[in-house]
């Protein structure tokens, strides 16, 4: 296929009681052509539990998986090889996560280490907020080089009675971690050693009851955006590289204020040339669109684009930044949508990828 991209899919296929169904096989890969929109699965396997997100190597080589399942004390994370010739996908190993509700992992830029972060809720198993993993020279992980615990609560009784570190996120200029934590409404920086050792460097507040839950990054590096999935915000702050300190610049509401209620916000992506804003929302069921002032880092609203589907859980660009996925839940369902460049508005291609309760998606060339 001309210009096909490699989509890599997560779906739920274990039961669990605050998901609706688990309808998935597992881990997929997909091609994508972005002169044509044909979609062709290459390859799934179902040898592994909900993994409910991905990291996947630039060069599509090797994915790291979460495995999410309530009943685990304890959450693994599973490396995988993916042989672009034969399609195949073929498990390598996996590691404990040090902690429970494994939810976001990401790749190092230097594709030494896997960092991952565990949303934890603290039933007698162990209860590490981050931990760090070597990656092998066959793509493997090592067993955890470091892990980092936190404290605190929200004003949310209900989902901050403690701390859920819900995504870790590494800068653009590489060597500092950046963990949204939705339970102490809280980002939390780290400077990542040689070693793996995770250094804490700052704590930047958020609004009360916020609740960060996904970032992006300015591909200049000098801002951060986050998206806040208990109060239905987006916020865009600065970023000192050096103390790892964030300063909020901006919030917006990621809905209409009449659908406030009842929504809870997920992804958040950024266009490759850093001006638009793209964000999830379960419950409005809407990709959120906001241009990004290149000069200060405060956002406008462009659009609310209805996400083609039931709860769009996770969203991804296509590395030319001319297609957006979104990942509808609730809808069995990837929609695929052509994305303006000029304006950022998306439009939809009536194009989709079917696979049942799709939990992540991410696109490589």
């Amino acid at each position: 296929m001309r210009n096909a991209c490699l989509v890599f899919v997560g779906s739920l296929n274990r039961e669990a009681p605050y998901f609706q169904g688990a309808r998935g096989v597992g881990l997929g890969v997909y091609s994508f052509d972005e002169e044509t929109l044909e979609t062709r699965k290459l390859t799934e396997t179902g040898d592994i539990d909900n993994p409910t997100f991905l990291s996947v190597t630039p060069d599509g080589s090797h994915v790291y998986a979460n495995s999410e399942v309530l009943t685990w004390r304890e959450g693994v994370v599973s490396a995988y090889r993916f042989d672009r010739q034969t399609a195949a996908l073929s498990y390598i190993n996996k590691q404990p996560t040090l902690g429970s509700i494994t939810a976001h992992n990401t790749i190092t830029r230097d594709g030494t280490k896997l960092l991952v972060a565990n949303y934890g809720i603290g039933e007698g198993g162990p209860d590490r907020s981050v931990v760090v993993y070597g990656l092998r020279e066959d793509g493997g992980l090592t067993a955890p080089l470091s892990s980092v615990t936190h404290a605190g609560t929200g004003p949310d009784t209900a989902r901050q009675e403690r701390p859920h570190a819900h995504s870790v996120t590494e800068t653009v200029a590489g060597g500092v971690a950046i963990v949204a934590d939705l339970g102490i409404d809280r980002l939390v920086s780290y400077r990542i050693g040689p070693d793996g050792s995770l250094t804490r460097l700052a704590e930047s507040v958020l609004a009360p009851g916020a609740g960060p839950r996904h970032v992006a990054l300015h591909p200049g590096g000098r801002f951060v955006f986050v998206m806040n999935e208990l109060d239905s915000t987006v916020a865009s702050l600065a970023l000192d590289d050096t103390s790892g300190r964030l300063s909020v610049i901006d919030t917006k509401p990621a809905v209409p204020e009449q659908a406030r209620k009842g929504n809870h916000c997920a992804d958040i992506q950024i266009s490759p040339d850093g001006r638009f804003l793209y964000g999830s929302n379960r419950g409005h069921d809407s990709v959120a669109v906001f241009s990004v002032d290149q000069q200060t880092g405060t956002l406008a609203l462009v659009d609310y684009a209805l996400c083609g589907g039931a709860t769009p859980r996770n969203l991804a660009l296509t590395p030319s930044g001319g297609h957006l996925f979104s990942a509808n839940q609730n809808a069995d369902r990837i929609s695929i949508f052509a994305r303006d460049a000029a304006t950022g508005r998306l439009a939809d291609t009536g194009r989709s990828i079917d696979v049942g309760t799709p939990m992540c998606v991410k696109i490589v060339l």
